[in-house]
């Protein structure tokens, strides 16, 4: 099922799927072209007085690997990526490294180390336990063979498995490597590397760094150049074209003119990337740290449409200076602003963002037509679901932590004194509170309803006991006809459940019976016309002094715990598929 819902959140769903079909990328062409011929480089080394790599970004766990492969008599190196951020001073988030040594004399060498992937096999060796832990991504050196080289096989990794069984080094119809693990000398595995600013290895033990294809030079000219004939390299793996995008977001570096001329015309490839891979490709635009770059640098490059469906659907009829534009840039800015500073995201909370006007435009709708608001709210959940994610009913936790998101809302809208600490005793919570927060910041709820919520969800037992007691007074005063004291009298009381946390205000009143109020349907719509900004009257007596608890950094699109987006994703097409040298 999880599947299922990843292969329509990508718009390759059976048919009836709502996504434009104008969108859809064409069919791939079955005639291979000629190869060009193979770029090898000329390896040159250079000192750290030269290079400038700063030894205290170095991750102590890849140098104790690269350390451990060296003492064992094998050539190894830090590799790819991590020695391009080096190179422009930030700190790698991931750290590969690259050896002579096979998958299997590298796995001997350590004690938690485990071969990984079909398309390509690396080798995952593992620091640490639980949620700390590290992993160092190890490949062996690879051979550079051309698509005529290869074996070609009708398909893909998904339909010819039995074709594959045995092969070495294979591609399919349109030149792309379903396998690549032929092992080579460093010269060739560098040729055989995407970009040249990934193509260099840093041997930290030395501080020596070697480059093939004039990497550092082109690091320092800011400008990503692809190593070999460009239409060849994007036909052997398509995603090199995302990659670019990406990398030229997150460096702020330029395509060279002879990289960027062929991306158009072999967009269409994608179509035929297996959707595990795409995912983890959409992911890592968004929540990466560059999510805004990242759609400009797509849009720059024309593939603005037509690559991610989720991206088409939720920019479609998008208007300048909307308040849906405003919603999704901010919630893409916060996000980018809790990646740099080292705080978790999820995707979850993102695809709610970009999902959230169609699941609004559809709960007006279908509460036009007479239903009570929350059955109106699920029944547009479970058509966006059904239109743009599959039939699944929210099963799976990236969908049902979407739900949880959106149900959230009307709940927050309500503010009912007698499941408010409910509400915010839910796991879900703080994704919900973000959500809501980037709804008050763009003006489409009122700007005091999330700093009523942060106020409940920060204050101790009394001030609970004491903004229930106030948001009671308030509703009591908005209800036509009744007196204040009856009212009062037959005023919902606070949860058994939640009533426990406000113990210590409630003195003898905990004993006292307690109504719980259902959570949604028309029955617990207090005053649908009650004003959520109201505050208390002077009849009250003084006004109770808020001290706001809103800490730096919490506003935004948090999407509550669980990390995801990852720059690490593994190295199996047919789950992540990223090629360890393509950093």
């Amino acid at each position: 099922m999880i599947k299922r819902f990843i292969n329509r959140l990508l718009g390759k769903g059976p048919a009836g799927d709502e996504t434009p079909p104008a969108a859809a990328p064409v069919a791939v062409p079955v005639v291979v072209p000629l190869p060009a011929a193979p770029v090898l480089g000329v390896r040159k080394e250079y000192t750290q007085a030269e290079h400038g790599i700063k030894a205290d970004l170095l991750d102590d766990n890849a140098v104790r690997v690269v350390r451990t492969l060296r003492e064992a008599g094998y050539e190894a190196y830090v590799v790819g990526g991590a020695v391009r951020d080096l190179l422009v001073g930030r700190r790698p988030k991931d750290f590969d490294v690259a050896t002579d040594a096979t998958p299997e004399q590298v796995k001997g060498l350590f004690r938690r180390a485990f071969i990984i992937g079909r398309r390509f096999r690396i080798v995952h060796v593992v620091f640490g336990r639980g949620r700390e832990h590290e992993v160092i991504e190890v490949s062996t050196f690879r051979a550079l063979l051309d698509a005529d080289a290869a074996e070609q096989v009708a398909g893909n990794e998904k339909t010819s498995k039995a074709a594959l069984a045995g092969k070495a080094h294979a591609v399919d119809a349109s030149g792309r490597v379903l396998r690549d693990n032929v092992w080579g000398p460093q010269v060739e595995d560098a040729a055989r590397r995407d970009f040249s600013v990934n193509a260099m290895y840093y041997e930290p033990l030395t501080q020596t760094l070697v480059d093939y294809h004039g990497g550092l030079a082109d690091v320092r000219a800011k400008v990503l150049r692809i190593i070999g004939d460009p239409p060849s390299r994007y036909r052997e793996d398509p995603v090199r074209i995302l990659r670019a995008v990406r990398f030229a977001a997150k460096l702020g570096f330029q395509l060279d003119p002879d990289s960027r001329k062929p991306v158009r015309e072999m967009a269409p490839l994608l179509a035929n990337i297996p959707v595990s891979r795409l995912f983890d490709e959409l992911i890592k635009l968004l929540q990466t740290g560059h999510a805004l770059a990242s759609l400009e640098e797509l849009q720059r490059q024309g593939l603005g449409r037509g690559i991610f469906p989720i991206l088409d659907a939720a920019l479609a009829d998008m208007t300048e200076g909307s308040p849906r534009e405003a919603f999704v840039k901010l919630a893409l800015r916060n996000t980018d602003e809790r990646v740099a500073e080292g705080k978790p995201v999820a995707p979850s909370f993102l695809l709610a963002c970009l999902l959230w006007h169609e699941v609004q435009h559809r709960w007006l709708a279908v509460q036009a037509q007479g239903e009570s608001p929350f059955p109106a709210l699920q029944q547009a959940i479970d058509a966006v679901f059904e239109a743009r994610v599959g039939d699944i009913s929210g099963r799976g936790k990236l969908a049902a932590d979407m739900r949880e998101i959106w149900q959230m809302q009307p709940r927050f809208e309500r503010r009912s004194p007698a499941s408010a600490l409910g509400v915010v005793e839910q796991p879900r919570f703080r994704a919900g509170y973000d959500f809501l927060r980037l709804r008050g910041d763009v003006g489409e709820v009122p700007a005091e309803l999330p700093d009523w919520w942060e106020d409940l969800s920060l204050g101790s037992d009394e001030e609970r006991e004491a903004m229930l007691q106030d948001l009671r007074a308030s509703q009591v005063r908005r209800v036509p006809g009744r007196s204040k004291d009856k009212a009062a009298k037959d005023a919902p009381a606070v949860p058994a459940a939640s009533r426990s946390a406000a113990a210590g205000a409630s003195g003898a009143a905990s004993g006292a019976a307690s109504r719980a109020e259902p959570d949604d349907g028309a029955a617990v719509q207090l005053e649908l016309d009650i004003d959520l900004s109201d505050a208390p009257s002077a009849d009250d007596g003084p006004p109770r002094k808020r001290r706001r608890r809103r800490r730096g950094g919490q506003r935004g699109a948090a999407g509550g715990a669980g990390a995801a987006g990852s720059d690490t994703p593994t190295s199996d097409g047919a789950g992540s598929g990223r090629a360890p040298s393509d950093t």
